[in-house]
């Protein structure tokens, strides 16, 4: 196996390996000598998250009890919606779920609340109701239910702001909960909304991720 001495810096000597004269697998043993060299030079630093490439910062976490409330007297669901609940995505996502990765269900009549608050340090988020459609609309568009969307859509709210969504979802069928704020829905900043006249009670379940 080839070995090639690579110059000395800060005292550190890098070797560059060639494996089986394949010039990928060089770069790639290049590529992770260069970030050997980056991590000496700040002290072994802490990884930094590229929000630009869609990196994870974090799982998705398990789906919270407490997001949802139901009142089967009034036939109210009360869902609490929020943005950039963790670093996945880069933080697009809702309650930590992109992709349509949480999906909620309600019966067909019953009126929906949703308490929306943007939990992202860096970036401004809304949240609208629409329809579900492909492809994923680069901005926001008109809601699938009257009110079903917050203020300032296409700006979006800044951190920790709030805004109430109520509506009552008189029609059955997909819809998806759509961050309006242009690019952010179709990077991933969204989830599932779905009304049914065969639902009975009102439900939040994790569902498989993918293109709605």
């Amino acid at each position: 196996m080839p070995v090639a001495q690579a110059p000395q810096r800060g005292g550190v000597t890098f070797k560059l390996f060639r494996l089986a004269g394949r010039r990928g697998r060089f770069a790639t043993v290049k590529s992770l000598s260069v970030a050997c060299m980056v991590s000496v030079a700040v002290g072994a630093a802490s990884p930094v998250v590229v929000r630009a490439q869609g990196d994870a910062a974090a799982p998705a976490p398990a789906v919270d009890p407490s997001w949802l409330q139901v009142d089967s007297v009034t036939k109210t669901v009360t869902f609490q919606l929020v943005a950039g609940l963790t670093g996945l995505n880069g933080a697009l996502n809702f309650n930590g779920f992109r992709d349509g990765g949480l999906t909620l269900a309600v019966p067909v009549g019953w009126t929906v609340v949703m308490h929306f608050r943007n939990h992202d340090g860096m970036l401004p988020h809304s949240a609208e109701v629409i329809a579900d459609t492909h492809p994923l609309p680069t901005g926001p568009v008109a809601p699938a239910f009257p009110r079903a969307f917050t203020l300032r859509l296409d700006q979006g709210l800044i951190s920790e702001q709030t805004d109430d969504i109520r509506f009552i979802a008189d029609r059955g069928g997909s819809y998806l909960i759509f961050c309006g704020v242009p690019g952010h829905g179709a990077a991933g900043m969204w989830v599932r909304f779905a009304v049914s006249g065969s639902v009975t009670k009102p439900s939040l379940a994790a569902t498989p991720a993918g293109p709605p």
